[in-house]
């Protein structure tokens, strides 16, 4: 799969079946947060899919659909990269990263 960073940088990297795209993201360093670990608790996951890839996606849960709500610069193909689970299906799959991310579990009052 590849990973577009934030600065246009194409990475490219292995991405083994039955892995989460922030799983594959945090093996291979790349800078997605996932600040609940995968537990639909934040949108700091949050990928832009490319297109072509957005519809063979299932489609997104309620929960995630509310965590999306508080991402930064979503569109019509944001989704978490936690409930991003490969398949052979998506073989190849292109995810862009947002400019930034809001974490609201980070505590700000100290």
């Amino acid at each position: 799969m590849t990973f577009i960073t934030p600065k246009g940088e194409r990475v490219e990297v292995d991405a083994p079946l039955g892995a989460s795209v922030l799983d594959i993201a945090h093996r291979n360093k790349i800078d997605l947060e996932g600040a609940c670990e995968g537990s639909l608790a934040c949108s700091t996951c949050h990928v832009i899919v490319d297109p072509q890839f957005y519809e063979l996606l299932p489609e997104a849960k309620e929960e995630e659909e509310d965590m999306l709500d508080l991402a930064f610069g979503l569109t019509h193909t944001s989704r978490l990269g936690c409930q991003i689970v490969m398949s052979e299906e998506l073989d190849g799959l292109t995810v862009r990263l947002p400019e930034a991310t809001r974490n609201m579990m980070v505590d700000r009052s100290k």
